[in-house]
């Protein structure tokens, strides 16, 4: 049995936070450019340039690559072999958060209740999923989520007789209505399976996996192939001026399911697609 005391939790969350949206990671780098050396509109390009230009000065001069910090969502995958002490482990990621939120001065964005709408001003509280797996260590991973991609994203709940074309359908149907709104070139995260809310959660776990790294699975990684050259043949290109680069990549999960259903969530995120992941 390894003890963790929960400072060492709280102080890797509020790095993570501050990471995040300052630095985009080293897959998401590499992916914008890439997509500018064969972006076909010279609009998309010059596009492209200034998303790349903001990102080095946001490195540079520590501004956050996007106005809008997010709402912090976080994984954490537990080793069952780990205890933890010092307090309670949400409380410690919470209080991670909001000194990520309040000492790196990013925008406080989350409101105490959805309907009267008062600011926490410390960003708290995160979106936190819990795993436990294997092991004696712990698994964090940070990743802002702005509003903008958030609003465009969809739940679908098909039919089993809609089948793989119904699922590109739903797809292909998020995209195209959240056009430009969503801050593209997009990376897209679907889930397929599971129930209502497995989907969604599968999904915006999908776009924590590198942009170049494609599903283990053989057909997924047809469709996830498949989906990307439809997507990028829409024409909405970047910042949805039209072009050749909607999104960077399609990152499919999937899950068993019921056999009276096929849940499909799509979990769009701009272009930033930010997100930390660190051990401990």
């Amino acid at each position: 049995m390894r003890t963790i005391d929960v400072k060492l939790v709280t102080d890797n969350i509020k790095e993570m936070c501050i990471e995040a949206n300052h630095f985009l990671s080293e897959d998401m780098r590499e992916a914008l450019q890439t997509a500018h050396s064969q972006e076909k509109s010279a609009l998309g390009k010059q596009i492209l340039d200034q998303l790349q230009d903001n990102m080095q000065i946001a490195g540079t001069d520590m501004i956050p690559i996007c106005q809008d910090t997010g709402m912090a969502v976080i994984f954490v995958e537990i080793g069952q072999d780990v205890h933890f002490e010092g307090g309670v482990l949400e409380d410690a990621i919470n209080e991670g958060v909001r000194r990520g939120y309040v000492d790196g001065y990013l925008r406080k964005s989350v409101v105490r209740d959805p309907l009267y709408r008062d600011n926490t001003k410390d960003n708290t509280p995160a979106i936190i999923h819990y795993s436990m797996v294997a092991g004696d260590q712990v698994k964090l991973t940070v990743a802002p989520k702005g509003f903008g991609s958030e609003n465009m994203s969809r739940v679908f709940m098909l039919k089993p007789a809609d089948g793989v074309e119904g699922v590109k359908n739903a797809v292909l149907t998020a995209v195209k209505d959240a056009g430009p709104n969503a801050c593209p070139p997009m990376v897209v995260g679907v889930g397929i399976g599971g129930t209502f809310e497995k989907c969604a959660l599968m999904a915006k776990q999908a776009l924590t996996r590198p942009v170049n790294e494609r599903s283990a699975i053989p057909y997924v990684r047809e469709l996830e192939e498949e989906l990307l050259n439809k997507i990028n043949a829409s024409g909405i290109g970047p910042g949805g001026l039209g072009g050749s680069t909607t999104a960077l990549a399609v990152n499919i999960n999937t899950y068993p399911t019921h056999i009276a259903g096929l849940p499909v969530a799509v979990n769009i995120c701009c272009h930033v697609n930010r997100h930390a992941v660190r051990v401990i």
